[in-house]
């Protein structure tokens, strides 16, 4: 134990600094200075290595992904009274832990003779054989033979309509002309005749199918055999991974500061999809708080950041602190703190309280208001206070939804609203169809070397860390944006943003992202670092009126 718990070295905090007397809410904090101490220490032990990610066993020599990992720190307090701390990074090693000075796993699956290792080795037997039956040689040949055969019989049959179309056509003619010379008794048996010939014509046509599908039916059922058998085999492998998902989750118990066990599978059964994430238990918090609960240490105050190259979905600053993951650890971490003091959740507090919200723009019909920072457009799940509830107080009469259009609760700026649905639709109609023109003001953490340029980057929520957007080129919704540099002066840039889409944290993501321009927003506590306020605006909004046609143009100046 003497290896994992760290004293403060080279100067120990803990004599100038305040013990805090609560502990740390996980899910938004600013870290105290114990944990940054804590967790400078052990920046400055992973700085030491050459190649910490290898050096410390942390992937195989053959890992694909960029080299970061999450990294936590546990300020705890002995029975003594003396402080110490703790190291854990996240995710699972899959063997023995390398290095001794991190804290173990919640639960260690991978001895040797577990059932873990046993049924793990099924499963490896399983893929083994999908794979074989996948890249059967017979089975490849197979599928280019029948890719080939369909499109052959496919142009056989195309040549074959095409004739009994020519065909079909000459008997429509022939009748035509025969109409004005056959007698009637005539005409009927050409008719009897035609609609003989096109029955036959539909029947020959049949049956040529019916032989062309039995020249390809030995190969198509062969391949369906075999389709089939793998079906069987994915089929078995989904059991059997659930099965020991299940029985996993079942031996992931995590205690809280009163000694009650929970295991992750009671944790997660109330919430859907009613079965824990994969990777749930691994995040660096629960390993650290349950190693302190085991070892009788009183868990003080915690801090995660993040060390390494960023993912390149996701935005990740080297050394920068993040709150913990809501996905995996809120379930788990809400009952390992129970019966600690925790300190208050923040989200629960009303940011608006006090703030006042000025009118710039009022008519019959709509009217505008500038929002001021950590001030919420719409109702939040626990708050209410926003500029929609201020503005239908304000307005009781008014029918229909409010609101046109949203601002980040962090943004500030121009915000239109309606007094009725009709003009709500017409207005919210010109942002579907991105004919009303935005311009943001922000300051940037960093120098934008372009003077101008556009940003196309799709982005989507990140399921496993709500509210963070991520990158994906794939699953994301199209996100773009056209900037304009203002001025670059002592490290930062001023710049002017023109949204075209109007996707969540889409000026944030864009412009911290490393295929973006890599420079966050100043005092962005989500992609950045923060500071006193997020440095964003919206500053000027122009769209056609929806009554009387007329240009209207608001603007107001950002603060900073």
């Amino acid at each position: 134990m003497s290896s994992i718990l760290h004293r403060f070295d080279p100067i120990d905090p803990t004599k100038d600094t305040d013990v805090p007397q609560k502990f740390t809410f996980p899910f938004l904090y600013e870290p105290h200075p114990l944990a940054i101490a804590a967790a400078e220490q052990l920046k400055n032990y992973l700085d030491s290595f050459a190649n910490w990610f290898y050096d410390l066993n942390l992937g195989p020599e053959n890992y694909e992904h960029p080299l970061g990992k999450m990294f936590g720190v546990l300020v705890v307090e002995k029975t003594d009274g003396a402080l110490r701390h703790l190291w854990a990074y996240s995710g699972v090693i899959t063997g023995t832990q390398k290095d001794s000075r991190f804290v173990p796993l919640v639960f260690n699956m991978f001895s040797e003779d577990s059932f873990y290792a046993k049924e793990n080795s099924q499963l490896d037997e399983l893929n083994q054989q999908i794979d074989s039956l996948k890249t059967d040689a017979s089975f490849l040949k197979s599928l280019k033979q029948l890719l080939k055969l369909e499109k052959e019989n496919e142009l056989l049959l195309y040549n074959q309509r095409k004739k009994h179309a020519v065909l079909k056509a000459a008997r429509k003619k022939e009748r035509e002309q025969a109409l004005s010379s056959f007698s009637e008794e005539e005409y009927q048996r050409l008719i009897d005749s035609h609609q003989t010939q096109g029955m036959h014509a539909k029947f020959l046509l049949k049956e040529y199918k019916i032989y062309l599908d039995t020249k390809a039916a030995p190969v198509k059922e062969f391949i369906s055999k075999r389709k089939k058998a793998i079906e069987e085999l994915k089929t078995k492998r989904k059991n059997l991974s659930h099965k020991l998902q299940s029985w996993i989750f079942e031996h992931y118990k995590f205690l809280n500061a009163n000694g009650e066990p929970k295991s992750a599978l009671d944790l997660f059964k109330n919430i859907p999809p009613y079965f824990p994430p994969s990777g749930t238990g691994d995040c660096a918090a629960p390993k650290l708080i349950q190693y302190a609960y085991l070892h009788n240490l009183k868990p003080i105050a915690m801090a995660e950041f993040w060390y390494g190259e960023s993912l390149k979905s996701q935005i990740r600053k080297h050394g920068h602190y993040y709150p913990s993951c809501r996905s995996k650890c809120e379930p788990i971490l809400e009952h390992m703190l129970e019966g600690l003091e925790v300190d208050d959740n923040p989200l629960l507090k009303n940011p608006a309280e006090g703030k006042d919200l000025p009118i710039i723009y009022e008519d019959d019909y709509l009217m505008a208001v500038n929002k001021p920072e950590e001030f919420l457009s719409v109702r939040g799940k626990t708050i209410e206070d926003s500029v929609e509830s201020r503005m239908k107080k304000r307005f009781p009469d008014a029918t229909g939804p409010l609101i046109v259009h949203r601002l980040d609760m962090s943004t500030s700026g121009i915000l239109v609203l309606t007094k009725s649905l009709e003009v709500h639709k017409r207005l919210q109609d010109q942002f579907e169809k991105r004919t009303v023109k935005k311009r943001y003001v922000a300051l940037l953490d960093g120098i934008v070397q372009d003077n101008s340029g556009f940003i196309d980057l799709s982005l989507r929520v990140d399921l496993d860390n709500r509210p963070f957007q991520m990158v994906d080129p794939v699953y994301g919704k199209n996100a773009r944006t056209r900037y304009e540099v203002l001025e670059r002066k002592d490290g930062k840039t001023r710049i002017y943003f023109f949204p075209i889409t109007g996707r969540t944290h889409q000026l944030r993501v864009h412009a911290a992202h490393p295929l973006g321009l890599n420079c966050p927003i100043m005092g962005d506590d989500l992609y950045g670092f923060k500071k006193d306020r997020l440095y964003l605006h919206a500053e000027q909004l122009e769209f056609i009126h929806p009554i009387t046609l007329q240009p209207v143009i608001l603007k107001v100046p950002a603060p900073f």
